[in-house]
C-alpha cells in the first residue's frame, strides 16, 4: 500500500507492508544518499509483516519530488513530524517503533520522544562524516529516552560498531549489534565473514527481537 502524505514541504510518501495480524508498527526513514529500496530497509519490509510487525517506509518530500540532495537535518525533521498523524492512524493504537538508516536514523533519534515511540532502530548510524571523527553526532544517538538498537557494519566509514561502542560505553539503553564485514550501505565483500543473505537475516532477526522487547 502506498500513501501520499501532505506536508508543508510537499508530499511525502509511505510504502506500507502490512502485517496480516499486526502487533506493532515500525516506521522507517531512508538515508540522504538513497531511498527506501536500501537492502536493509527492503529486507525488513519483506520479512517482518509475517512476524506481526507492519513496516512503513517513509520517503521524504525532497526524494518524492526527484531532488538529488537532501536538505538540512531540521528540514527533514519537519516533514517527518508532519507525517506522524498518518502513522498514528495506521497504527490504530498499536505500539510504534521509529527508525531508519543513516540520516533517517538521525531523524528518528531526534524526534522519538516527542512522537511517543516505544523504541528506535538505527541502521548504519552516521556517527561522524567520513574521515572527520571529531565532528560527532553522539548527542543525537543519546537523545532518546526509550531503548535504541544500532546495527552497524565494521567497515562503515561513518563510524564502525566498535567506534559507537567506545563512545556510548556500557550500561545504557543502547544495544549495538556489529555487522561483520559490512560497510555503510550494509554491503559485504566476497571475503567478508557474512554473505548478503546473512546480513539480511541478522538485521531482520535483531530488529524483530528488539521490537518484541520494547512492546512487551
Amino acid at each position: 500500500m502506498i500513501l501520499d502524505v501532505p506536508t508543508s514541504l510537499g508530499p511525502g510518501r509511505l510504502t506500507v507492508s502490512a502485517a496480516p495480524e499486526p502487533r506493532a508498527v515500525l516506521w522507517l526513514g531512508h538515508g540522504a544518499g538513497g531511498g527506501i529500496g536500501a537492502v536493509d530497509l527492503a529486507a525488513l519490509a519483506e520479512r517482518l509483516p509475517d512476524l506481526g510487525i507492519t513496516v512503513a517506509r517513509y520517503e521524504q518530500p525532497w526524494r518524492v519530488s526527484g531532488k538529488k540532495i537532501a536538505p538540512r537535518p531540521a528540514t527533514l525533521d519537519v516533514a517527518w513530524r508532519e507525517s506522524a498523524p498518518a502513522i498514528t492512524e495506521l497504527a490504530a493504537g498499536l505500539p510504534m517503533v521509529v527508525g531508519g538508516r543513516s540520516a533517517g536514523a538521525r531523524v528518528a533519534c531526534r524526534t522519538a520522544d516527542d512522537l511517543g515511540a516505544a523504541g528506535v532502530v538505527c541502521l548504519a548510524f552516521p556517527l561522524h562524516p567520513p574521515g572527520r571523527p571529531a565532528v560527532s553526532r553522539l548527542d543525537e544517538l543519546l537523545r532518546p529516552a526509550v531503548p535504541v538498537l544500532v546495527l552497524q557494519g565494521d567497515r562503515d566509514t561513518f563510524g564502525t560498531a566498535s567506534d559507537i561502542e567506545r563512545e556510548v560505553g556500557s550500561g545504557g539503553s543502547i544495544r549495538i549489534v556489529p555487522v561483520a564485514g559490512a560497510d555503510h550501505g550494509m554491503r559485504v565483500l566476497k571475503s567478508s565473514p557474512l554473505t548478503a543473505r546473512d546480513v539480511a537475516a541478522l538485521v531482520t532477526a535483531s530488529v524483530t527481537n528488539f521490537v518484541d522487547g520494547v512492546i512487551g
